[in-house]
């Protein structure tokens, strides 16, 4: 069956009585949406405040390929066989965008036999966080506009707002658009365009927040633009923005609770892109988990170059999180296709490619243990066409490095075939303390920040950037020299060109632009070509879906 009719076919149990069942959380601090999701109480989350921490587990993965890694089913079913071999755990994950979800990539809810469920809805509407986020951001947009068109008494220079709206769908024709056309009346003429929601700031600050105060106060803390001195910022709440937006998020920053195929609980809440912003689930998610279980697995967008490293570098440094282990994911695909098999020849052993791809991995692995200080255990996500001496050659090269590798088939079996990964990743993480290094100290400056990301982990011999860039990160040093850096580069390679496969080094990492997210607290460098607003492929994955008349959505995957 599809991914789709495996979650159609899933004997679900109501949320409420799960809640109660598995974590004696009362109904009284859930609000249900339908049956099977809700929404857990902030009142509830902070009684649980001095209850100890559960150990933390990441899930990443190599350098994405077309050929498809498997980081979110990976996550779901060691939750699964976690809870299999009689460990209380439970499984963070971030809310799927409508974008990729109606372009190529699809759905973000597992695949397989090892899913989170309701599929159709988490995939689509869900709670509507994403609506409430791209309405507080739009908010602020029509605010700044207004103000201007009434007189402008803040004295905003309309050549300097870096403010753009937002949508949740890939749309390529909104990327640049001119607003305030048709007149006087219609606002003031300027330059303005969209970005994904999923890259709006207001997306990274829900993430990022740990309460309702502190979700107003980084609101409010949004730098929108400057004055015609070009130098004084204008804030969100110069604009008296922040309590409204803070007001239509009241229920979007309470976790949201779903359930595996095996019925075993699992938060899925916020949805920043690893590629744009910092890639994880919201830190009251992951906290309340930890509070809740005694093993939590969350993941990290794309590779561990670009997710796993803005998890560290920002969450578990602002948030205080200490992670026990890695899990890096990885296909026998997806690591031929690095050693330059075609996508159509994937299927065929190819041990010489295998070996040639294995360096994509091989780097990701060196850093996470090396430059992040966590142990590894790899995890490769077994198709039907991989063969015994292509598992084989995989094993051996990993060990040949001293890290554990385990062959997974959670994908065709859920939890049962996941449990040996899961008890691979329990002789890890009940065998030291908790604890991560970072890429880079906080006392660096924002450029050796960008610096050391780029030669550490990209393999990288240098950055450049245009002398406006740097001027711009020399003039942000007094003040927020102390953020950590945001790279958002492609997800396909370790360089800014998306079609060098493996691990390349010895390249250079242009930064074209750097922007300050003041409220979420960290500095965005833009690598190379990459784009806050995607578009549509030829064959949109939204041609494909549909609904009958019983209400039985096809097509999702």
């Amino acid at each position: 069956m599809s991914d789709i009719e495996i979650a159609q076919h899933a004997k679900m149990k109501p949320i409420i009585d799960l809640a109660k069942q598995h974590y004696g959380i009362a109904a009284e601090h859930l609000d249900p949406y339908g049956h099977f999701k809700a929404k857990l109480s902030l009142e509830y989350v902070d009684s649980l405040r001095d209850k100890p921490d559960g150990k933390l587990v990441l899930v990443t993965a190599i350098s994405p390929t077309p050929a498809g890694e498997g980081k979110t089913t990976t996550t779901v079913g060691l939750g699964d066989a976690l809870n299999r071999v009689g460990k209380k755990a439970m499984i963070c994950l971030r809310e799927p965008s409508l974008g990729p979800c109606f372009g190529v990539k699809g759905g973000a809810a597992g695949g397989g036999y090892a899913q989170v469920v309701p599929m159709e809805d988490i995939n689509l509407h869900f709670t509507g966080d994403f609506h409430a986020i791209g309405v507080a951001h739009n908010l602020l947009s029509a605010l700044i506009d207004n103000h201007i068109h009434h007189g402008n008494a803040l004295d905003i220079d309309p050549r300097l707002i870096q403010w753009k709206r937002v949508v949740d769908m890939n749309d390529r024709a909104l990327r640049d658009i001119v607003v305030g056309m048709g007149g006087t009346a219609n606002g003031y003429l300027r330059q303005d365009g969209y970005d994904i929601v999923v890259a709006s700031e207001v997306m990274a600050i829900l993430c990022l927040a740990t309460s309702r105060a502190d979700l107003k106060e980084r609101l409010g803390r949004i730098i929108i633009g400057y004055k015609s001195d070009k130098v004084t910022p204008v804030y969100a709440r110069d604009l008296h923005a922040h309590g409204a937006m803070a007001a239509l998020l009241k229920d979007a920053i309470k976790p949201n609770l779903v359930q595996t195929l095996e019925n075993n609980l699992a938060f899925i809440h916020g949805g920043p892109f690893a590629n744009i912003a910092h890639g994880c689930n919201t830190v009251t998610a992951t906290k309340t988990a930890l509070k809740l279980a005694d093993y939590v697995v969350t993941e990290a967008g794309f590779g561990a170059d670009l997710g796993a490293e803005k998890f560290i570098d920002i969450k578990c440094r602002m948030a205080d999180l200490k992670p026990s282990a890695v899990v890096l994911v990885a296909t026998i695909r997806a690591l031929k296709f690095h050693g330059g098999v075609a996508l159509n020849e994937l299927n065929h052993e190819n041990l010489a490619a295998l070996e040639k791809g294995f360096s994509n991995l091989e780097r990701h692995l060196k850093n996470i243990t090396e430059h992040y200080g966590l142990p590894c255990v790899v995890c490769i996500n077994h198709f039907t066409n991989d063969t015994d001496a292509e598992c084989a050659l995989l094993i051996a090269k990993c060990e040949a490095l001293g890290a554990r590798c385990v062959i997974s088939r959670h994908w065709a079996e859920g939890g049962q075939g996941a449990e040996l990964l899961a008890q691979t990743v329990l002789e890890v993480v009940d065998h030291r303390e908790p604890g991560c290094s970072f890429v880079y100290p906080e006392t660096h400056s924002l450029w050796q920040k960008i610096e050391a990301i780029a030669t550490k982990l990209y393999g990288a011999a240098s950055i450049s950037a245009h002398p406006k860039v740097k001027a711009q990160l020399n003039a942000w040093e007094a003040d927020f020299g102390k953020f950590p850096v945001c790279i958002a580069k492609t997800q396909m390679s370790f360089s800014t060109n998306p079609v060098t496969k493996g691990a390349p080094s010895g390249h250079d990492i242009e930064i074209r632009e750097v922007r300050l997210a003041n409220g979420a607290g960290f500095i965005v460098a833009v690598a190379g070509d990459i784009m806050t607003m995607p578009g549509l492929p030829k064959i949109p994955a939204a041609e494909k879906i549909d609904i009958d008349n019983n209400g039985k959505i096809t097509g999702l995957f």
